[in-house]
């Protein structure tokens, strides 16, 4: 019996979980692993960015700039049932063997696809298993996990039972009860001041909030996009990375990527006017949350009348009547985020060895991380960081 039919067996589906994990499978190729990957995808716990949709497009454009390949972890329970499907990309680092998510700096959130009923059970000892299974293969000398949630749609990430520490930055996030009033949300005296600002625009010829909905008009604010952004990232002495070898690739099918759902494995949405796109903000969703990833707005002097944060307003609202519970503006602590997102979401990496050369490049990766954290929770180290990356660049 194949491994799909496994899956699509409702019979398998039927029946409750009886073990822990006895086998681990690596696969290589994306297409081996895509029917375990999207029936994992459509009824088991994982983000939206661990979609196979968006990941493929990233692993097809843009993993060649990193080296990286496909490495993808399977975990099978004594039933034959995947119970958790690891998403990961292999790369060689200083003569070690370095695994680590799929997505590169291009996912806010990384974590596996979950079995949920494994996933609520699971213990240390079934990670042990899932260890053990890799160490076994000896294709990997170190797990390097980073930027993983501890819970997600209110479940525990069960990589949290890892040795694990804080990631560099949390994520500002944004909790939305269901029937919340919009002033709980984005307050009236804030309101005020955006519906002021907005009349200057409303005053535009086709103003509008728009979701992209077809492939032209997807195309034609990804165009602009790609012309903005790349200035506005400069103006603030940032790295473009959008300019990154297949980046932009990888974004345009990624955005044009349609999912059983209908929706598009990125969202863009949109102020525009019949003269110029005004704002652009697009990110990830599940009908559950919306998690920002890429965002800019116009070089004209309509940018005066704050239209970011227009979009952003209108992106609450749309997103509160749909009934979403949570909205992040991705990891980061940017002034503009604190406006909306009063929350912290912690996030963790774990640096695991399975060999002993990953003993070293764990000290190594971990090091490095922990002094990343250091600089951006020191104003002083990090105001320095800045001044020396300006210098540089």
């Amino acid at each position: 019996m194949t491994m799909a039919a496994v899956i699509e067996s409702p019979t398998a589906e039927a029946q409750p979980l009886t073990s822990g994990i006895t086998r681990v499978d690596i696969l290589s190729d994306l297409a081996a692993a895509e029917p375990i990957w999207r029936a994992l995808e459509m009824s088991g716990l994982s983000t939206p960015y661990q979609r196979f949709d968006f990941l493929q497009a990233w692993q097809r454009h843009a993993a060649a700039q990193h080296n990286a390949t496909p490495l993808v972890i399977v975990a099978w329970d004594a039933q034959q049932r995947p119970l958790l499907l690891l998403p990961l990309a292999l790369r060689h680092v200083c003569g070690a063997r370095v695994a680590g998510f799929m997505g590169g700096k291009h996912t806010s959130f990384n974590m596996g696809l979950w079995d949920r009923a494994f996933a609520a059970s699971a213990t240390a000892g079934d990670l042990d298993d899932l260890l053990n299974g890799l160490h076994e293969r000896d294709v990997v000398d170190v797990l390097a996990l980073t930027q993983q949630p501890m819970r997600w749609r209110d479940q525990a990430n069960p990589l949290a039972l890892l040795p694990y520490q804080p990631s560099a930055n949390g994520c500002p996030v944004l909790t939305m009860p269901p029937g919340a009033d919009p002033t709980a949300l984005v307050s009236n005296s804030f309101r005020r001041k955006l519906k002021a600002k907005e009349k200057k625009l409303q005053a535009l010829p086709g103003y509008r909030y728009l979701i992209a909905e077809t492939d032209a008009e997807i195309a034609r604010l990804l165009d602009w996009f790609f012309k903005v952004k790349p200035i506005r990232m400069a103006e603030q002495k940032l790295p473009n990375v959008f300019a990154e070898p297949g980046i932009e690739a990888f974004v345009r099918e990624a955005c044009t990527a349609r999912l059983a759902s209908g929706r598009r494995a990125i969202e863009i949405h949109a102020l525009d006017c019949d003269e110029e796109i005004i704002a652009l903000f697009a990110g990830v969703a599940d009908g559950e949350r919306f998690s920002m990833m890429f965002n800019t707005y116009t070089l004209s002097e309509h940018a005066r009348w704050s239209p970011g944060l227009i979009l952003m307003r209108d992106i609450i609202d749309h997103c509160a009547a749909e009934g979403y519970r949570r909205l992040d503006l991705g990891i980061g602590t940017d002034d503009y985020k604190r406006m909306f997102c009063k929350d912290d979401e912690p996030i963790f990496d774990s640096f695991i060895p399975l060999s002993a050369r990953g003993w070293l490049a764990a000290m190594a990766l971990s090091g490095l991380h922990r002094g990343k954290h250091l600089v951006k929770h020191n104003p002083a180290l990090f105001g320095l960081a800045q001044r020396l990356r300006g210098a540089l660049r």
